[in-house]
């Protein structure tokens, strides 16, 4: 059992983006520090906005919006990770998920980007895909040629909706996940789902 060391949330900065479909990683990293009763700072070395909470046993938690933009994310992940002798598989990376509908949440660790840039650089920067994801589902626009424009977009109301439920089922299963026990959030936050 490995415990989470660091969370981070994919978006891009900028209150233009702020509602955005992209940004579902930031949502539900806002309501994880606001659960741990955190604030993020900007933190210029590792090129984000920090957090960290202490958990019970005295170990540390961070949590991480990178400042770059999407297709740069890896740069923050491994700036904080390397500074914090993080391992990949002490990671998870919230990002918002195309292939699953909104109200879905899924935890997975390993496997490709699927197309997501902000997976893409972080793959490529930490030279591995060996890290935990939680998958908020978004949805398609149905056509790939949409998709830019789709992520960019807010959401409509009852989209809206599904996704800031999934965002309260993920975290309500976040505390066992990064203690240690992702089998049983997974079939925890998984079984939920169905």
């Amino acid at each position: 059992m490995t415990a989470i060391k660091l969370v981070v949330g994919l978006g891009n900065p900028g209150p233009e983006y702020q509602r955005t479909r992209h940004n579902a990683g930031f949502w539900l990293v806002d309501e994880l520090a606001w659960d741990y009763k955190q604030s993020f700072r900007p933190e210029g070395k590792f090129f984000g906005e920090t957090a960290r909470a202490s958990l019970a046993g005295g170990a540390d938690l961070w949590l991480l919006k990178p400042s770059t933009f999407m297709n740069l994310s890896g740069q923050a992940v491994v700036a904080l990770a390397r500074f914090y002798k993080i391992l990949p598989n002490e990671i998870l990376v919230v990002h918002d998920e195309l292939d699953l509908p909104p109200g879905s949440a899924r935890f997975k660790q390993g496997g490709g980007h699927g197309g997501h840039n902000g997976l893409r650089d972080i793959i490529a920067k930490l030279g591995t895909q060996d890290f935990w994801r939680l998958r908020l589902g978004i949805g398609h626009p149905g056509d790939r040629n949409e998709v830019v424009n789709f992520v960019l977009k807010k959401p409509r109301s009852e989209e809206q909706g599904a996704i800031d439920q999934a965002i309260v089922a993920a975290l309500g299963v976040l505390p066992q996940a990064i203690a240690g026990d992702m089998a049983g959030a997974m079939k925890t936050l998984h079984t939920a789902a169905k």
